[in-house]
């Protein structure tokens, strides 16, 4: 079988109804299935008021992302790429395409408390580690910062 082409990746806001729906499933299976997060808490009051990030390939949903408002700053979370798609680019497109929405919106600083083993994934974007490790929903993390242009 032929690898899907990077051109068939398609990254957008996922508003409210299917979309969104998508998103929340991915995040599912990501963190409440794979990484056992108790569903009380992946699913936040945040949810309703963040931008939401859909990828898809070949008309799939394979990833999402979510940021809010954060006093001056935006906060990326709940990026997430279902497992069979990993290892194709579409969490470093989906970072991407989140860090222009979010320069696009006015902000000058986005932070993400980045899983410790994702760390690397996310100094390779630019993000610059900040104070110690803490532990968020039984994960060790790591508060991240990014100055946009």
């Amino acid at each position: 079988m032929t690898a899907p082409s990077p051109h068939d990746l398609f990254i957008r806001i996922a508003e409210p109804g299917p979309d969104r729906d998508a998103c929340f499933a991915i995040r599912r299976e990501v963190f409440v299935v794979e990484q056992n997060v108790p569903q009380a808490i992946e699913y936040d009051a945040f949810d309703r008021a963040a931008v939401h990030l859909l990828a898809r390939r070949s008309g799939m949903p394979v990833g999402c992302a979510r940021w809010i408002r954060h006093g001056d700053v935006a906060r990326i979370g709940r990026v997430a790429v279902v497992r069979f798609a990993r290892g194709q680019g579409i969490g470093a497109a989906l970072m991407h395409r989140a860090l222009e929405t979010v320069a696009e919106a006015g902000f000058r600083n986005a932070i993400l408390h980045a899983q410790v083993a994702t760390r690397s994934f996310y100094a390779a974007l630019g993000f610059v580690a900040e104070g110690p490790e803490f532990v968020e929903a039984g994960i060790p993390h790591v508060l991240m910062r990014k100055e946009l242009p």
